[in-house]
């Protein structure tokens, strides 16, 4: 893990150009629509991680809702109501090829993990969703990631998988 990276909020003159994870449509996306869906269309806020003023990394994070229905815990789901849940949205998630492997998609989930935090306590969440490519299941599924319910069927190979971490979990791995 590399010691002097800053994780704050993408900024209008953020230079973007240098950054590159290797999948063309993240690249495409935080370079041309990152700002776009932030100061403009105030769709979701990404968070980059800097390092020597360098961003080296970048997650996209957007307010959502889940019905119950896809909750994957059945203890979970019982407690919960049949209207809408809030969620946290992990929407795009790069680290730049040279920074891979040193642990910052790691400190950007933990950061995104923290920010759910926030929201539970600020306005309510129930956990954090995202769709996890194929080559990203894995990674998610050691974080305690598990598939929404009904998720896998109709998937095409490929698609991406929507995976959902709740709450309780979050807060009993994140340091007090």
């Amino acid at each position: 893990m590399v010691k002097a990276v800053e994780i704050r909020p993408l900024r209008r003159d953020d230079d973007r150009n240098a950054f590159s994870c290797g999948q063309a449509d993240l690249d495409r996306f935080f370079a041309h629509y990152a700002g776009q869906n932030q100061f403009k269309l105030h769709l979701a806020v990404t968070y980059v991680a800097v390092v020597f003023g360098r961003i080296v990394g970048f997650a996209t994070v957007a307010a959502s809702s889940l019905e119950r229905a896809s909750i994957p815990s059945a203890r979970l789901r019982r407690r919960l109501p049949g209207y809408p849940l809030p969620v946290l949205r992990l929407a795009r998630l790069g680290v730049d090829t040279r920074a891979q492997g040193l642990g910052i998609g790691k400190a950007l989930l933990r950061h995104v993990l923290a920010l759910a935090i926030e929201q539970r306590d600020k306005l309510g969440c129930v956990g954090v969703v995202t769709d996890a490519k194929s080559g990203a299941v894995r990674f998610y599924e050691a974080l305690g990631f598990m598939p929404l319910e009904g998720a896998r069927e109709g998937l095409l190979a490929g698609e991406p998988l929507p995976m959902f971490l709740g709450i309780q979990t979050i807060a009993s791995t994140m340091p007090r």
